[in-house]
């Protein structure tokens, strides 16, 4: 490889890694049924489960409901991950030839 399309490479790289890091460090937050909000790192791990004050559990049925409700916003943040890291990364795997990296 000449010197030029190595350094290109380099470069490439490096961008890749700063943008890896930047959606790591990132929160993605979501909310479900108007009672949870859960954030979630971009490394994929929840980081905080936040509960409405005003709620009360007063059944079984509604302590279902906050299970539910916690799992569905868990999923939204997960998903809101994952877009945004195709959108940030996906300009990597279309120059490496689309081999589905990310």
């Amino acid at each position: 490889m000449n010197q030029q399309l190595m350094k290109k490479l380099k470069k490439m790289q490096e961008e890749m890694v700063a943008t890896q890091k930047e959606i790591d460090e990132t929160i993605f937050t979501a909310s479900a049924g108007g009672i949870v909000e859960v954030d979630v790192l971009g490394t994929k791990e929840i980081d905080a489960v936040h509960v409405a004050e005003d709620f009360e559990a007063e059944s079984s049925e509604d302590i279902q409901m906050l299970c539910e409700s916690i799992v569905a916003a868990s999923q939204k943040a997960y998903r809101e991950k994952n877009k945004t890291t195709e959108e940030k990364m996906g300009k990597y795997n279309a120059m490496l030839g689309g081999s589905g990296l990310f």
